[in-house]
């Protein structure tokens, strides 16, 4: 995101533009500092300049004559391709800077004619260029403002250049009670492609209620352009917000193996995307084409300007051209890694990739990875140690760990409390067998023997689970069929020690009745002898699988990315951009739709790396669905309540929180709790500002059509849910833009931000199982492999060469943070800076942020807490707010924006 710049009355620094001479470039974005201009006015009677409506105070008294405003208007420029865009248009649009006439400006008054009852006449003028400042052109225009005016309440802009630019803001200096800011931040098309003029409206934040009447029909009409309509494919460029269902995933027409089902309806239900309109495909009318390019309203996009696009281009590049390098380097794509020094050999030697035209791309583009040889002739794919790693060369190993991670890992959302004993599955077991666990009460109290009965560890709230058995074993068959991978349903019992930490007791994989066969089922547990040890070792590798399945397809995208996008095509449709509530949720909305976007493009599309690498293969995306039918609710989505409803937390008014965690020492749990009082409080300090009285939340028709359309249009198979929030009190609001806030933030960044820490080593986090137990359906040759290799048999159960490293370098990826990566609550947005009281919550919602990391530095340092402090522990930093640049397993951006 772009980041606002404070205007400077008397100050403006220049930083000379290298390049001879300083021109936007084609997409042309530049923007400008502020100069201050000394107000002038004529005569001297007294009269208003402002407005007033209801409880708007006037602004200022000023002497009855015209003023001279000064208009400074900053545009960003790109710097892709800069030399290509010479050409005639680039010489045109040269022209129109040298006359004068790039930008027209057209100043709305907030107030309608006293006389008439309609909107005041503009007032327009033409900007011209008059700076170049690094990426910031500057332009200005003079304006003679009429005393009978009023309070500036929008501005007209319209693009001359035959080319698109991003404008950032426009500051309106003159006025003797101080600048009126404008912040755009938005691309501004061609008059020569769209003649309609774009709207942006000041900084001041108005409920509908509150709307100055010279602008009520322009905040309708705006509302009106980007909900657009339904009809035809929508074009790049262009701004219009709509719903569909996620029906873009397979290609049939050019491989009836990606034929996909289509996301959203009765039978898989979904949560919405926004539409593109493209045609359907000839072999399934109900599936949408696909194209290289897939539409997301401009303003969504990442801007060539942002530093921070610099992650998603990587990602782009290594989807582009390092999976095809490596499936070239790796000619077998079943190949198996042959010793644990193979994959040692990824961080210390390499793999060598075949040469790209561009010599240097590589290492160019992720400096991370890729290390040059010494002759300078080739490419070498060189992954960076995890810090897990770096710290314990077995970590992955070891049993302590692999408990510790459920708790401080990167999916520490699927641990719950055992609540009934003894374990059943709700299965049908005309279908799926016999429901009684296999995990019996002789074997709990085996391996918990002298501390209590299993009972006992029940009632006192000992005993915890992974349970994946319900979810996971419907699918088993059909997921068997499938070529390298296999799949159990799971259970994982844990018990809590008198450490505070877990001890993992027993897992049992369980196979349903198929192809002729019974249901088989097993529990493994920590053994004493050579045959259970490595039998335990391979039981913990599906585990591990299942555990990186959930985590990626529900943890992370379904729960973040994919459930965010209805809130903001809603937020779009039915919010005014100067409506308070959208101005508080836009920094954690931006970027979201086009990192979806791209997601649907390569990586949950049919044959895409989620579908090749992950266990579910084909099925993915559609066990996604099973568990947001299932299990997603938007209540639950506030952690206070995650954690009630998995058994994590009860209730307690007299605790920090007003929460009592069953696990004490639960990193995620005790940072996430903080992170979450500091948002509710900042969202407490804005929603009551804006709303002093409840009736104000009941009678604002933008805020209760946002989330009326976020339950029927965005969510819509799940409408008529009990659980939905109806925004009628405060309580309600503050909660509900809490949660919103907290998953695209903090719930994001931990189960984001720590991918490559913990899963950049794969055996730690395979994400996929390619070979089953040996204990069922044993035949002599496997056995006797077992017997003599049991190495053999991990290896072969880990993920192929070629996915662990395919997914290796994208997690190095999704786990970077850019150089201009804007987190929570450390830059204030421009127009929280309009309202002292909003910018002084906001003073104080940084101040807590700050203080919150040196609670995590504490706690971190603590040894009694020993889940997240101890020999070879990374300390949980997941949820610590501010980070560096780079791969640092911390850091809380604003943002879904990768």
């Amino acid at each position: 995101m772009l980041k606002p710049q404070l205007h400077q009355s008397h100050l403006s620094t220049k930083i000379p533009f290298l390049l001879p001479k300083p021109f936007i470039h084609g997409s042309g974005h530049a923007s400008f500092p502020v100069y201050s201009r000394s107000m002038s006015t004529k005569a001297n009677k007294k009269v208003r300049v402002g407005y007033k409506h209801g409880s708007i105070k006037s602004i200022a008294s000023v002497t009855q004559q015209s003023t001279d405003v000064k208009a400074v208007v900053t545009v960003k420029q790109t710097v892709v391709d800069f030399w290509t865009e010479i050409g005639i248009e680039r010489g045109l649009d040269d022209l129109k800077d040298l006359f004068g006439k790039t930008l027209l400006l057209e100043l709305v008054s907030a107030e309608l004619d006293p006389k008439t009852g309609l909107e005041k006449p503009s007032i327009r003028k033409y900007a011209h260029k008059i700076d170049h400042e690094g990426e910031d052109i500057k332009y200005e225009a003079d304006f003679v403002v009429p005393p009978d005016f009023g309070e500036i309440g929008a501005i007209f802009v319209e693009n001359e250049h035959h080319k698109e630019m991003y404008l950032h803001d426009v500051v309106l200096d003159g006025f003797p009670t101080g600048p009126v800011h404008v912040t755009c931040d938005s691309w501004i098309h061609s008059k020569f492609d769209n003649k309609k003029k774009r709207l942006f409206f000041t900084n001041k934040s108005y409920l509908p209620s509150e709307t100055p009447n010279g602008l009520t029909k322009l905040r309708e009409e705006e509302l009106e352009t980007l909900r657009g309509n339904d009809n035809g494919e929508r074009k790049k460029g262009e701004r219009i917000y709509d719903y569909d269902l996620y029906n873009d995933l397979g290609n049939p027409d050019s491989d009836p193996e990606t034929a996909r089902p289509v996301l959203g309806g009765k039978e898989h239900p979904y949560p919405r995307r926004c539409r593109t309109g493209r045609p359907r495909t000839e072999s399934d009318p109900l599936t949408e084409t696909r194209s290289s390019s897939f539409y997301v309203p401009r303003d969504e996009e990442f801007s060539e300007i942002k530093m921070g696009t610099f992650s998603v281009k990587t990602l782009k590049s290594v989807l582009h051209a390092l999976v095809p390098s490596l499936s070239t380097a790796i000619v077998d794509s079943e190949l198996g890694f042959p010793f644990f020094s193979s994959i040692d050999a990824l961080f210390n030697e390499g793999i060598n990739l075949p040469p790209l035209k561009k010599q240097g791309f590589w290492k160019d583009l992720l400096p991370n990875l890729f290390r040059a040889i010494t002759d300078g002739t080739k490419d070498v794919l060189k992954f960076e140690t995890p810090d897990t790693m770096e710290r314990d060369r077995f970590f992955w190993f070891r049993d302590e760990e692999f408990a510790r991670q459920t708790l401080s890992g990167l999916n520490p959302c699927s641990i719950k409390m055992v609540t009934e004993w003894p374990l059943r599955s709700k299965l049908d077991p005309e279908i799926y067998g016999p429901q009684e666990s296999a995990i019996t009460t002789e074997m709990v109290e085996q391996e918990i023997k002298g501390f209590m009965t299993c009972g006992q560890a029940v009632k006192d709230q000992k005993l915890f689970i992974l349970d994946y058995h319900d979810l996971f074993l419907p699918f088993v068959s059909k997921i068997r069929e499938l070529k390298g991978t296999t799949l159990y349903g799971s259970r994982t019992l844990f018990f809590l020690t008198h450490e505070g930490t877990l001890r993992p007791l027993a897992i049992e994989l369980t196979r349903p009745p198929m192809d002729g066969k019974p249901q088989w089922k097993q529990v493994f547990r920590s053994a004493w002898h050579s045959t259970g040890v490595w039998l335990w070792r391979l039981a913990k590798a599906h585990v591990l699988a299942h555990e990186s399945g959930y985590h990626q397809l529900i943890s992370h995208w379904l729960r973040t990315h994919c459930c965010t996008e209805p809130y903001i095509i809603a937020a779009k449709r039915q919010l005014s951009e100067m409506h308070p509530i959208y101005r508080l949720l836009h920094p954690h909305f931006r970027y979201t739709m086009e990192i979806n976007a791209l997601a649907r493009q390569y990586l949950i599309n049919a044959k895409g790396i989620i579908e090749t690498s992950f266990f579910p293969g084909k099925y993915s995306m559609e066990l996604s669905s099973v568990v947001y039918d299932q299990e997603w609710r938007f209540d639950y989505e506030a952690l206070p309540k995650d954690l009630i409803n998995r058994g994590m937390a009860v209730e307690d008014p007299s605790a920090p929180h007003g929460l009592k965690l069953t696990v004490e020492d639960y990193p995620y749990a005790n940072d996430g709790l903080v992170l979450w009082d500091i948002i509710k409080e900042w969202v407490s300090d804005y929603v009551n500002h804006y709303y002093p009285d409840s009736s104000l939340i009941v009678s604002d028709n933008e805020l209760q059509a946002w989330w009326t359309e976020v339950r029927t249009e965005g969510h819509a198979d799940k409408k008529d849910e009990p659980w939905w929030p109806v925004l009628k009190t405060h309580q309600d609001l503050i909660e509900t833009m809490t949660t919103i806030i907290w998953i695209a933030s903090g719930h994001h960044a931990a189960v984001n931000f720590g991918q490559y820490t913990y899963a950049g080593y794969f055996p730690n986090r395979p994400t996929t199982a390619r070979m089953n137990m040996p204990t069922e359906d044993p035949n002599d040759e496997l056995l006797k492999l077992f017997w003599e290799k049991p190495e053999v048999i991990l290896l072969t159960t880990f993920p192929s060469q070629i996915q662990a490293t395919t997914v290796m370098a994208i997690l190095d990826v999704l786990s970077n943070h850019s150089p201009d990566e804007e987190y929570l609550g450390q830059q204030v947005e421009p127009s929280w800076t309009e309202e002292p009281a909003i910018n002084a919550a906001f003073v104080k919602f940084n101040g807590r942020l700050k203080e919150f990391e040196g609670i995590i530095d504490e706690r971190n340092a603590d040894i009694k807490l020993k889940n997240r402090n101890g020999v070879g522990v990374v300390p949980y930093e997941l949820l610590k707010p501010f980070s560096d640049p780079g791969v640092t397993g911390k850091g809380v951006p604003y943002s879904i924006s990768i």
